[in-house]
């Protein structure tokens, strides 16, 4: 497998699939710079990548399931169809990243950054994203059943359709958010603010409003 930089094709390393977490450990125990790097496919299943620096990085269908990404850069990642299931994704910058149809299930993402970040179709479900800010950033048809989203920045977010049934937005701030045909069935949004929100079509079934 070769670590590639996306726009200069250099190579940044070059080995056996199985040695790429020691190139990445080491890579990121060093404070080296990520950015830019080609690990489309990659296996990174409980990958340790505290504050590694991966904007723009290409991680298309990669498997980084448990891996610790806290505190890394990931700002315009390109994450399409990635698995970062039992993740650990806390206080990460993923602004502008495209993680369309990843999945995020069981993930922890409290006070990440997904401002502009892209997320059609993902599964977030049971994802804890408690402070997180996902300010204009697209979730439509996104799964984020039992998602924990208390206190979560939704500012003009897009959740066209997504699956929010049972989700717990205690303090979550969705002013001008668009809500249209989405299911909230069971979701508590207990001093949640609704301010300008688009709820067309939403299902509120058994919702907690106040």
């Amino acid at each position: 497998m070769k670590l590639v930089h996306r726009q200069t094709r250099a190579i940044l390393w070059e080995g056996e699939d199985d040695s790429v977490h020691v190139a990445l450990s080491t890579a990121v125990a060093s404070g080296a710079n990520l950015e830019g790097a080609d690990l489309t496919g990659a296996d990174l299943r409980n990958a340790v990548l505290t504050g590694a620096v991966l904007r723009g990085a290409n991680l298309e269908g990669a498997d980084l399931t448990g891996a610790d990404l806290r505190n890394a850069a990931l700002t315009g990642a390109v994450l399409r169809d990635a698995v970062l299931r039992d993740a650990d994704l806390r206080n990460a910058v993923l602004r502008d990243a495209d993680l369309r149809n990843a999945v995020l299930r069981d993930a922890v993402l409290r006070n990440a950054v997904l401002r502009d970040a892209v997320l059609s179709g993902a599964d977030l479900s049971n994802a804890d994203l408690r402070n997180a800010v996902l300010r204009d950033a697209v979730l439509t048809g996104a799964d984020l059943s039992s998602a924990v989203l208390r206190g979560a920045d939704l500012r003009n977010a897009v959740l066209t359709g997504a699956d929010l049934e049972g989700a717990d937005l205690r303090g979550a701030d969705l002013t001008g958010a668009v809500l249209r045909d989405a299911v909230l069935t069971g979701a508590v949004l207990r001093n949640a603010v609704l301010d300008g929100a688009d709820l067309t079509g939403a299902v509120l079934t058994g919702a907690v409003l106040v």
